[in-house]
């Protein structure tokens, strides 16, 4: 079965657009021994609205909350986007949209707040909430993975499942889906961002290049 990568529907979707480039990853309390582990190098990108709020995404990319409703289906209609403004959360979904895959092509461990703070341009958090990330199980660095991300020629929709929910980040999908489609980033771009990245992390320890 594909395995595809839990994360919030604004990132999927702003990783589907080329506007992020990273993932950074501690683990949630499903994971296995509750770390969080590089298990595949390739997989689908799973949008989730689990925890996701507006006040974690960058003011200057918060029109996208929106639209990142669109990565989701539900039976009695689609909810306002005021909703990633209240505390009780989104409802779940019945079905959701797979419209990227990506390849992880490279990772870092960080540990140092101002590394992350200088990657800021490669995601659309907010620096705070990304620093948040950091922080939580403090003992442990923080894995920073640089996605290789291509949109599929025609997203797919996915039954969501009970195994599916929760804090996990890998899951595997009971429907198979194409390694298709084309790069969101030209080689050239791509390849700037990388080496710009890999300046900023180079005192990190690389865990696969």
């Amino acid at each position: 079965m594909p395995i595809a990568f839990k994360e919030w529907a604004v990132t999927v979707r702003a990783l589907a657009e080329g506007e992020q480039l990273l993932t950074l990853r501690k683990g949630g309390i499903r994971e296995e021994n509750r770390h969080f582990e590089i298990e595949h190098d390739r997989f689908f990108l799973y949008p989730t609205f689990d925890h996701q709020q507006g006040k974690h995404v960058r003011e200057s990319h918060r029109p996208e909350l929106g639209r990142a409703l669109e990565e989701g289906v539900w039976s009695d209609g689609e909810p306002p986007a005021s909703v990633f403004t209240r505390d009780n959360g989104i409802p779940q979904p019945d079905r959701v949209r797979i419209r990227a895959w990506a390849e992880v092509e490279a990772s870092y461990l960080i540990t140092d707040p101002r590394c992350v703070e200088a990657l800021a341009p490669y995601y659309v958090w907010t620096p705070d909430y990304a620093e948040k990330r950091l922080q939580w199980k403090r003992r442990f660095p923080l894995h920073v993975m640089l996605l290789r991300t291509y949109r599929i020629p025609r997203p797919v929709t996915v039954k969501v499942r009970d195994e599916y929910l929760g804090c996990r980040s890998w899951l595997e999908l009971h429907r198979e889906l194409p390694f298709e489609g084309t790069p969101v980033l030209s080689d050239e771009e791509f390849d700037r961002a990388a080496q710009q990245i890999e300046a900023i992390a180079s005192t990190a320890v690389p865990v696969l290049a």
